[in-house]
């Protein structure tokens, strides 16, 4: 049976070994992972934190929708998606997502599809808080894409 976790919480997250073997399956021959973490400058500033904020309910419909998407596009055993609210300072994880499959292939167009569209999608807005000031960004521009991806 196929496995989903869906995890948006405050607390740190996971390390991705602990993430990895949640996705892994002795029929799975590929494991594809993306992490995302605070980095410490955007666009020439210099980034103290990111602040996330999620409507937690509608994120998780809008990721359920996403990963049955995937699921329809590629032959994807696991999958695990987990994201970080509050404060992540620099060098810290914010979001993981991790799948697992027969082929290579459709483990890593799988994985860049869930991030692409968790980006786009997904009602989570993060605060970029810089020496100078800060600044809102927000997901879900019109909780729609139009991104294309290759069908594999």
């Amino acid at each position: 049976m196929n496995r989903t976790i869906i995890n948006i919480t405050e607390e740190p997250i996971p390390s991705l070994d602990f993430i990895t073997q949640q996705v892994q399956d002795d029929g799975a021959g590929a494991i594809s992972t993306f992490s995302g973490t605070t980095r410490n400058t955007f666009q020439g500033k210099r980034v103290i934190q990111l602040e996330y904020q999620a409507y937690e309910g509608m994120t998780y419909k809008v990721l359920n929708s996403i990963v049955n998407e995937s699921r329809q596009r590629w032959q994807i055993q696991h999958i695990a998606i987990y994201h970080r609210t509050g404060i992540v300072p620099v060098g810290y994880t914010s979001v993981v997502v991790a799948t697992s499959s027969v082929h290579r292939g459709d483990a890593i167009h799988a994985t860049q599809y869930l991030i692409d569209e968790l980006k786009a999608r997904c009602p989570i807005w993060k605060k970029e808080v810089y020496e100078d000031g800060s600044e809102w960004k927000g997901s879900c521009n019109g909780c729609q894409s139009n991104m294309n991806y290759l069908d594999s």
